[in-house]
């Protein structure tokens, strides 16, 4: 059989849109000299899925969904439970973006070992478990609830947290990882949103919430696609001087 044709795509690293062709302004949001250009392959039909994220996806009446006071998950810190509005939703995505070395992973570490109450599965990209471990050690608390898996094939993670269902999941970083559906590097566009996509699928038909971790450029935006912040449900930004003992996690 022929091999899938690649095309050419540009992408607006401000918005997220696609062009056939470059130009030196986005008509979108007309930011100038943001075209990325990237190749794409057409994704083949065994990993299509038509369906939307969920577990019930036939129409009822909004009367007839039931809810309950418990869909918030506490994260054992006040500060960021009041953040997130008095919890995690079950099932959401939340995004944190941060400078390099501004301590991320610190923050997301410090979750599981503050709250062993919840099981927390941290999928590391960037560091190795050993490096995790260190820093565990280093930060102090309970880890008795927390596995480390160091993986950046999306599809593996996706497919290990379905098998453990964890009560929560956090994701370091969303420029380490990679899908198969998309032929590019890590980081690029394509993967950036294939990724996203992926863990919001996982996100709602689990219900098992989502913690992401991402970069941000010199320009203090978050790195990779505009369309990125649109995918999750919470932005949030960890900001502070490298050289001082206080940081702000702020909303966004």
């Amino acid at each position: 059989m022929p091999s899938a044709k690649v095309k050419q795509v540009w992408y607006c690293t401000s918005c997220g849109n696609e062009y056939p062709k470059w130009m030196g302004r986005c008509p979108s949001c007309g930011e100038w000299n943001t075209m990325v250009e990237h190749k794409v392959s057409p994704v083949s039909s065994a990993s299509r899925s038509s369906s939307v994220p969920g577990n019930d996806n036939r129409p009822r009446p909004l009367s007839e969904i039931e809810s309950s006071s418990d869909e918030r998950i506490s994260l054992g810190n006040a500060e960021i439970d009041r953040i997130l509005g008095g919890g995690m939703v079950k099932g959401s995505l939340v995004l944190i973006g941060g400078e390099p070395v501004i301590g991320k992973s610190t923050l997301s570490l410090q979750i599981p070992l503050g709250c062993p109450s919840l099981r927390t599965l941290y999928v590391t990209g960037e560091e190795s478990a050993r490096q995790v471990k260190m820093r565990a050690d280093r930060l102090g608390g309970d880890a008795s609830s927390c596995s480390i898996y160091s993986e950046t094939l999306i599809e593996n993670i996706i497919a290990k947290a379905r098998e453990d269902l964890p009560d929560v999941m956090v994701v370091d970083s969303v420029q380490t990882m990679f899908s198969q559906n998309a032929e590019s590097t890590p980081g690029s566009v394509s993967q950036v949103k294939e990724v996203a996509a992926l863990l919001l699928r996982f996100a709602k038909e689990t219900g098992v919430p989502v913690i992401l971790i991402g970069h941000i450029t010199k320009e203090g935006y978050i790195a990779g696609p505009k369309i990125l912040e649109h995918i999750v449900d919470v932005v949030l930004q960890f900001e502070g001087d490298n050289r001082g003992s206080y940081r702000i996690l702020r909303s966004i």
